[in-house]
């Protein structure tokens, strides 16, 4: 079995699969704040007793709080159950989880009033381009994709005066729909920017 989740945004999802790739449960809740509390609970609830054989998490780019807090909780659960681990692009689950036809993109706030943002195809989930981090202004000058996912997706159609946003967060379910190369990263924390806190010298 394997075990998906991500814990980079608002949301706490996590779904669990078979061998052969069919969802057997999963988990969706919109948090803000309290991933570290809500997350092992959630997935006490959906194993019930089952162990994976691998463990896919997603590692960003996205709050840096959220991410520490499911990486950190897969290299536990992976150590403590001997399963394999692996790290999952956070923005491309987040174009999985649009179900669009043709580009879309996938844009999440990234604070200091940026945004990292990145075009997929929507069928595929195949990257069309580079993770940008930018200003909305900047990145509409580079972002075409008429349709627009992600808590930064409003912002970014607002500074470009054209295109669909439609408020999304990741969705676990859809994990195995990323292709192989966006879901068999190393798993440790994609903050795409450095950290606000700095480390006293």
């Amino acid at each position: 079995m394997i075990l998906a989740f991500d814990t980079s945004s608002s949301a706490c999802t996590a779904a669990l699969f078979d061998g052969a790739g069919l969802c057997l449960s999963s988990s969706d809740e919109i948090i803000d704040r309290g991933h570290s509390e809500r997350l092992v609970p959630m997935l006490e609830e959906m194993l019930k007793g089952r162990r994976p054989d691998s463990i896919i998490v997603g590692i960003g780019p996205g709050s840096f709080t959220g991410i520490r807090v499911g990486v950190a909780a897969a290299h536990g659960l992976a150590i403590g159950w001997g399963a394999g681990l692996a790290g999952m692009s956070s923005l491309a689950l987040i174009a999985a989880s649009g179900q669009c036809d043709g580009p879309v993109a996938a844009a999440v706030l990234g604070g200091h009033g940026e945004i990292f943002v990145q075009e997929f195809d929507g069928a595929t989930v195949q990257p069309l381009g580079e993770l940008i981090n930018l200003t909305p202004a900047d990145a509409a000058l580079h972002i075409a994709a008429p349709v627009v996912l992600g808590s930064g997706a409003a912002a970014l159609v607002a500074a470009r005066g054209n295109g669909e946003a439609l408020e999304a967060w990741p969705v676990a379910k859809h994990a195995l729909r990323l292709p192989p190369a966006l879901r068999s990263l190393e798993p440790r924390p994609f903050y795409a920017r450095a950290p606000d806190a700095k480390a006293a010298a």
